[in-house]
């Protein structure tokens, strides 16, 4: 009879992904092996080479996934229609799964050293700038990528402090005040259209 070990990270190839995230959150990038990431889904590493065949590889699949991920929690592309909603999704994100946004700023850092990781980035941050500015354009705010371009700055910048220690309540009062610095506008596009 044999075990199956439970790791709470899914199945499949969504668990290796996470499994990844993880490693990396918790190691750094030089702590990521096949061997490790297996270790931590659960399953013999063989299937991470079946997966995924280099390292290069699953680092940029898990990036992407990760920044999936990120994005669906945060509703970005939805834009929350309150203040509350909106601040409540942002600690979420933060709150829900540090790991995949600390995995996300290691690889920024390590994009530095490695250049062949630059591209993935960039598509990082384009795919959350183009998603806000999805959830802008929904609230009646226009098209402007400036805005969700300056938006995503700050909301990056935020996640950044509470994730090196920075005091949540502060946190909390940024995200509050961007939101309002929006909200105003996101009533004047609701009232316009109503």
């Amino acid at each position: 009879m044999s075990a199956t070990r439970q790791t709470g990270y899914g199945t499949g190839r969504d668990a290796l992904l996470a499994a990844t995230v993880h490693v990396v959150a918790r190691k750094g990038l030089r702590g990521l092996t096949f061997r490790a990431v297996a270790e931590l889904a659960g399953v013999n590493n063989t299937l991470v080479v079946h997966h995924f065949g280099t390292r290069d590889a699953l680092i940029e699949a898990a990036l992407d996934w990760s920044v999936r991920q990120s994005i669906g929690l945060s509703k970005l592309g939805e834009l929350p229609s309150t203040e509350d909603e909106f601040c409540a999704s942002i600690m979420a994100l933060i709150g829900a799964d540090p790991d995949m946004q600390i995995f996300q700023y290691e690889m920024i850092l390590e994009a530095r050293r490695r250049p062949e990781l630059a591209q993935a980035v960039a598509q990082l941050y384009e795919s959350y700038v183009e998603a806000l500015s999805e959830g802008l354009r929904k609230a009646g705010l226009g098209d402007d990528k400036g805005a969700a371009q300056a938006t995503f700055a700050a909301l990056d910048g935020l996640v950044l402090q509470l994730l090196a220690g920075g005091n949540p309540a502060g946190v909390e009062a940024a995200i509050r005040y961007l939101w309002n610095s929006l909200g105003g506008q996101v009533a004047a596009a609701a009232g316009e259209s109503g």
